[in-house]
């Protein structure tokens, strides 16, 4: 999702986005050829001895099936990089190619969103899927006005309220890769704790150790993955607090790197992100290498080691051609496919990229049995045990908000002991606000 000082901070920028995710195993196309003869029919095209014009075909020509994809940005932000990637491996899983695929790029959140979805409609696309959460809206007015094509708001939450069969939303369980970023992150902060490492301005006065985290905006989608994030270190250094400073902008690369530096100069000794660039991790690097700071990087949506070789520890990201693969394979097989879809782990779904020069020893192994604790269900991101609101143990959390008042106000999320994230609508829901962490702004 979106925007950060200098040129050479930006090209360094465009460098990381080409980083490579992980692939899944192809998935197999069924779709029914439909510009096969139909051998059970009669033929009733008799041979004219009288005449040498060869019998005219009057069935109509296949129509090539195609999807639209409208994107909030392009190849040179992360969130939409990964979305491309996403796509063209789905495409390449079920044996289609770029003939299939409308690509609009650079899409804002407005009315423009509609047009281009009307443009893919006008262009034969069967299937449009939008990317950014603030398309949602004009996503669904395309559907409502044309019910013979499937549309997909990706990280949406309206979709199960508005009862459209041909308008869906999907997410991934991306929280769940951000508690393990969390546990690489921790990891290395025992390290520089262990090594004595760690200096005065990293320990808050009541004795733990300052963590930052760079987020884009106040909503449910980034408090959920700040807090896994947080968690996940919690679950290796007990004694944490983690500011968020917001840049109020899905990718800005001057703002992220305002933030990141902000944070640093307050202390923070690991900065975390839910922000689009590279900036960010740009800054760590910086600190680290040339101002002889200690801090250390978790991104998001792409390896960053490119721009931060040194302070770059991993990056949770989603592997969205498992959906697309799921979506588009509905679609060419003329198959029904779920309003609302998240996946994490289990599915491949999300991952963390490769580990960092710079990652304590062991991580590997800890992130492998973190990994295989979620799948198994060992291990519950939003377990209550393992925070307090106000120093107390939360019972009760809804998941949905059903009247678009930005609060959630049915379906009960908490119940076998923990938040169930992702359940009720693909899109995240946890927007509790915890003990220990502060929104600086």
């Amino acid at each position: 999702m979106k925007k950060f000082l200098a040129i050479a901070l930006c090209a360094l920028m465009v460098l990381a986005l080409f980083a490579c995710t992980a692939s899944t195993t192809p998935a197999t196309s069924t779709a029914t050829d439909t510009t096969k003869t139909d051998t059970t029919k009669t033929d009733t095209t008799k041979t004219d001895t009288t005449s040498t014009q060869p019998a005219q075909n009057t069935e109509p020509e296949a129509k090539p099936f195609k999807v639209g994809v409208v994107l909030v940005g392009d190849e040179n932000e992360g969130y939409t990089y990964a979305h491309i990637i996403g796509v063209q491996k789905a495409l390449e899983n079920l044996g289609l190619g770029e003939a299939n695929v409308v690509w609009k790029y650079n899409v804002p959140e407005n009315e423009q969103c509609y047009d281009k979805c009307i443009e893919c409609v006008e262009e034969g696309c069967s299937l449009v899927i939008t990317n950014s959460y603030s398309h949602q809206d004009f996503t669904q007015q395309a559907a409502e006005e044309h019910p013979e094509v499937e549309f997909v708001a990706m990280t949406g939450d309206k979709a199960k309220a508005v009862g459209l069969d041909n308008f869906h939303n999907a997410f991934t369980c991306i929280y769940e890769a951000r508690y393990v970023g969390g546990i690489v992150a921790g990891m290395k902060l025992q390290q520089l704790i262990d090594e004595g490492k760690v200096q005065d301005k990293n320990i808050d006065a009541d004795g733990n150790y300052k963590i930052g985290y760079v987020g884009a905006f106040p909503y449910a989608e980034v408090v959920s993955g700040y807090t896994a994030f947080y968690l996940g270190i919690k679950s290796i250094v007990p004694n944490v607090h983690m500011d968020v400073q917001y840049t109020n902008s899905w990718f800005d690369p001057v703002a992220e790197s305002e933030a990141a530096t902000a944070l640093i100069e307050r202390g923070c000794i690991i900065i975390g992100q839910h922000a689009d660039s590279t900036g960010a991790p740009s800054v760590c690097e910086e600190y680290l290498t040339k101002k002889d700071t200690v801090v250390y990087s978790v991104g998001y949506n792409v390896n960053m080691l490119s721009v931060a070789p040194t302070a770059a520890l991993t990056s949770p990201t989603n592997e969205w051609d498992v959906y697309y693969t799921y979506a588009i394979g509905s679609v060419l097989n003329g198959q029904k496919f779920d309003t609302n879809s998240a996946q994490g782990f289990e599915a491949g779904a999300v991952a963390v990229t490769e580990l960092g020069a710079s990652c304590a020893p062991g991580t590997a192994e800890a992130v492998a049995k973190a990994i295989e604790d979620i799948k198994s269900g060992a291990i519950h991101v939003f377990d209550t045990k393992t925070f307090t609101i106000g120093g107390e143990e939360v019972t009760h959390a809804f998941a949905t908000d059903t009247d678009g008042d930005w609060t959630n106000d049915a379906d009960e999320a908490i119940f076998d002991g923990y938040f169930h994230e992702s359940y009720f609508q693909s899109a995240p829901a946890f927007s509790l606000r915890i003990d220990g962490i502060t929104e600086l702004n």
